[in-house]
């Protein structure tokens, strides 16, 4: 070994993530070598400003450079945590031009360009390996691109962002508000300063979109995941789904079903039965459901510098194997090809709460309007409104109102949808407090 010839490796950021990387393959040069076959030797990082003090990473300062753009011209290998589209997409295409394997924690540039960069890879005869895009530490793409490659999946399920995550439990478990949660995710490092992203679920649709990718052998792009946020998200609604022994998390869903795909993003209701209802804080887990392998869950650490430098040395080492041996690791599988469907095609439940009159043949009517779009109730309970002193209150008519809570059947996004708009317009419902989709039983 000590007569190979070093792999160059070039790191593009010196963040939370790229400074993780730099100090693990300064501090564990001699196992890396012996896991890869050959040394592991560091020729540049590309930093936005070279005379900061980033003594801590244990690195020579002379390699810390802003030419990104020369840097990746002579590198074997090339780590890229930056972020963003540009001027990320720019240097990976640059980089596989000039010979380099690429190892990227990008979700968002994969998301929206990934075909384009997994034929520059191919045409160039480099690998590109994304592990940390997804996850964090949690080892998943892999298991998806080649643990399952022989098998059929038909749905991955997960919580795949942390902060919506973090926030959602202490939602739930200390009766926090929406904003307040907010505030302790950001105070514990969970949550960026402006985190639009992971609430508005920008984060999580991105994730989907990859393993919905790598799952069905279908191009899936960030635009074609139906999204929403946890922004919406009420204490009142928290509360209803512990009334129905449930939590609310906010999942990526990715099925297969009716010969296309379904891809989304939303909070819903799950029961505290269900393996993903126990995740806690800002961890990490993923439900993949497959023909022969069955059920399978994937949970840990989802973010944070240490988790993702894991899943990129992963991918490091792995690409650097394919350099010393010989050969590539698989590319892009897209053969299958499905086409994407429209969330009105998705089969959900939902929760729905009423405020209603509190009269003889308010039910009959609130059920007609499920069965005219052929919704099938599977719940229902009633709750009689009480006014401050106590005595029910009444609407505006002097009836007495109450919520009628609602759990449907599985049926398509759409016609429940529909349903929720009928209701609206009947003088029974004085108002729709909640929707909810319910997942997971």
């Amino acid at each position: 070994m000590s007569a190979r010839e070093p792999l160059r490796v070039a790191l593009l950021g010196a963040g939370v993530v790229g400074g993780a990387v730099a100090r693990h393959l300064t501090q564990r040069s001699g196992d890396m070598a012996a896991r890869v076959g050959a040394p592991l030797e560091i020729v540049g990082i590309a930093v936005r400003r070279a005379g900061r003090d980033r003594s801590e990473l244990g690195v020579d300062a002379s390699l810390f450079t802003t030419d990104a753009e020369e840097l990746v011209t002579r590198a074997d290998l090339v780590v890229e945590v930056i972020g963003g589209i540009e001027p990320a997409r720019s240097l990976i295409l640059r980089a596989m031009a000039h010979g380099a394997s690429v190892v990227t924690a990008n979700k968002a540039l994969l998301a929206e360009d990934g075909p384009r960069l997994y034929a520059a890879a191919a045409q160039h005869g480099v690998d590109l390996y994304y592990e940390a895009a997804v996850a964090g530490a949690i080892p998943l793409l892999r298991p998806l691109r080649e643990s399952l490659a022989g098998d059929e999946v038909r749905k991955v399920l997960g919580i795949v962002n942390g902060t919506t995550n973090y926030v959602l439990d202490k939602m739930d478990t200390t009766g926090a508000g929406f904003q307040d949660a907010v505030e302790q995710a950001q105070a514990l490092g969970y949550a960026e300063a402006d985190p639009t992203a992971d609430v508005e679920g920008f984060d999580a649709a991105a994730k989907a979109a990859i393993l919905a990718s790598l799952a069905f052998h279908t191009r899936v792009s960030g635009s074609d995941v139906y999204r929403e946020g946890i922004t919406e998200v009420s204490a009142a609604d928290v509360a209803a789904a512990r009334e129905m022994d449930c939590v609310v998390k906010l999942l990526a869903i990715c099925e297969r079903n009716d010969g296309g795909v379904s891809v989304r993003v939303h909070p819903a209701m799950i029961p505290r039965s269900h393996p993903l209802a126990g995740v806690r804080e800002a961890f990490n887990a993923v439900f993949v459901e497959a023909d022969a392998a069955g059920q399978l869950m994937f949970y840990g650490r989802g973010a944070g510098g240490e988790p993702t430098a894991s899943a990129v040395l992963g991918d490091l080492v792995a690409v650097a194997r394919h350099r010393v041996g010989g050969g590539l690791g698989p590319g892009e599988s897209s053969y299958a090809d499905l086409p994407i469907l429209s969330m009105g095609d998705a089969q959900t439940r939902y929760h729905v709460s009423l405020d209603v009159a509190d009269r003889p043949g308010v039910l009959s009517k609130v059920a007609a309007a499920f069965a005219a779009h052929d919704v099938s109730i599977e719940t229902v309970r009633q709750q009689l409104v009480a006014a401050d002193d106590g005595v029910t209150a009444a609407g505006g008519d002097g009836s007495a109102r109450a919520n009628l809570i609602i759990v449907t059947h599985t049926a398509s996004d759409a016609a429940l949808s529909a349903t929720v708009e009928s209701l609206r317009s009947l003088d029974v419902v004085r108002g729709v407090n909640s929707v909810m989709r319910v997942e997971g039983f």
